[in-house]
């Protein structure tokens, strides 16, 4: 016998039905069909007014939205922002606070309602490197010159149009604020001259931390460096990165540029020159006016010392049994018999070579794992002595041995080689019928009578 199937109109009727009789127990009936109370006197309220289309299931949708947004304002959201296209749920508010005053929609319900429509572009989600940084930095600060910070503040403009990009450099201790540098860019130049004379002034800290942003880090080379981070390291500079996106990592420079913004880029000079005076101003007397509580109540230059570490670089014997390359000025280095790139940022710097194996070795700057590189097997010579003691020996002669010797061309056989290749032919190999030239080896010997 088939199973019975039950259609939920069928169940309602039924109920229904069964709860209009006289002396029915509504609630032993709900129990019975597995409802509550309330659901059942509503369809047994809705069957008795409306008869059998009280029945259907309704929308739930609410009658009145109170927070809703009416049309004509959604209407005029869409076209602002087909009119331009590229200014975001802030801009599109100003715009339409003209037109609709007290009415206009909030920032988050402009942006909900282009969401809505598909008015946003998705930002194509950032590649993390291998080179950031997952963890926060640690570093004990117990001294001035024990960790400074560094930073662009994030450039404004003069009142005649000229770039301000304030370069802010601070003792994380004493918080003393050593230079506030307005230069026209983040080039590097620009900063390793600032840093020479902070260097020459108050000599070498032990660590410099910064963030992930040019010129200090470079997330595509090897250890994150940079041309001047690379020199940083070479005078014997920690550097300590702050994680992508995490600004609290360097939060103590991040609340001095606060008061930067609310004290000096509020009000903009005439140029840079006079901007520079303004950051001068600002700088005295941070460091020598402004008590800190974080201090005592005392003031940054009250607790600041210069180092006795003076700037020189310093050089580095690697372990024995390493090898020791200067890197080019293409950021190549040669090894054997070819030239592997290692990064430009280390242009003039000498890094050593550790070995692993027979096609791999480690690269170390100073104190700094820079990764490995591998060696191609045409490079390595075939008489090594160090390739007798490796797993990969034998690996690394096979592959020599698809390739065997040829003795060196003579000036025209080389003219030959050329003049053949432009015409797209092969050359034949020496002693070949038809080569014009003939190595010892192929020279026919005396033929017996």
């Amino acid at each position: 016998m088939p199973w019975k199937e039950h259609r939920i109109m069928s169940l309602k009727l039924e109920f229904v039905q069964k709860a209009s009789a006289k002396d029915a127990n509504i609630s032993a009936l709900c129990r019975e069909y597995g409802i509550t109370r309330q659901t059942g006197h509503k369809w047994l309220k809705r069957y008795q007014t409306e008869g059998y289309n009280g029945l259907e299931d309704r929308s739930r949708r609410p009658k009145t939205t109170p927070l809703g947004t009416a049309e004509d304002i959604v209407a005029s959201i869409i076209e602002a922002r087909e009119a331009h296209p590229r200014w975001g749920p802030h801009k599109l508010s100003l715009l339409l606070r003209r037109r609709w005053g007290p009415s206009t929609p909030s920032e988050r319900t402009i942006a909900r309602v282009l969401s809505r429509f598909d008015r946003i572009r998705q930002r194509r989600p950032r590649r993390m490197s291998s080179q950031t940084v997952s963890e926060p930095p640690v570093v004990n600060v117990a001294a001035p010159n024990d960790l400074w910070t560094v930073d662009f503040k994030g450039w404004w403009r003069a009142s005649n149009g000229e770039r301000c990009e304030p370069l802010t450099v601070r003792d994380a201790f004493s918080r003393f604020l050593l230079a506030i540098d307005v230069l026209p860019g983040t080039a590097a130049s620009g900063a390793r001259v600032v840093f020479e004379r902070l260097f020459r002034r108050h000599g070498l800290p032990k660590a410099i931390q910064c963030d992930n942003g040019i010129p200090f880090v470079s997330t595509s080379a090897r250890g994150g460096l940079t041309a001047l981070s690379a020199w940083w390291v070479s005078l014997g500079v920690e550097l300590v990165r702050s994680r992508p996106g995490c600004p609290q990592d360097n939060g103590g420079h991040e609340r001095m540029h606060a008061d930067m913004a609310a004290e000096i880029e509020a009000v903009p000079s005439g140029s840079r020159a006079l901007q520079q005076r303004a950051c001068d101003k600002w700088r005295q007397q941070f460091n020598h006016v402004r008590p800190h509580d974080a201090l005592g109540g005392k003031t940054p230059n009250e607790v600041y010392t210069r180092s006795d570490r003076a700037m020189r670089s310093r050089s580095m014997l690697y372990p024995p049994g390493w090898s020791a390359r200067r890197v080019a000025r293409n950021g190549t280095i040669t090894m054997h018999c070819g030239e592997y790139f290692v990064s430009a940022s280390l242009a003039g710097h000498r890094i050593g070579l550790e070995p692993i194996d027979a096609l791999h070795m480690r690269l170390w700057f100073y104190e700094m794992d820079l990764g490995t590189i591998e060696i191609l097997a045409a490079d390595l010579p075939i008489d090594d002595a160090s390739m007798a003691s490796c797993s990969s020996a034998s690996r690394v002669r096979a592959l020599l041995r698809r390739t065997p010797a040829s003795p060196p061309l003579t000036r025209p056989a080389r003219a030959a080689l050329t003049a053949t290749r432009a015409k797209g032919r092969r050359m034949p190999p020496a002693g070949a019928p038809g080569s014009r030239c003939a190595s010892s080896s192929s020279i026919p010997s005396p033929t017996k009578p």
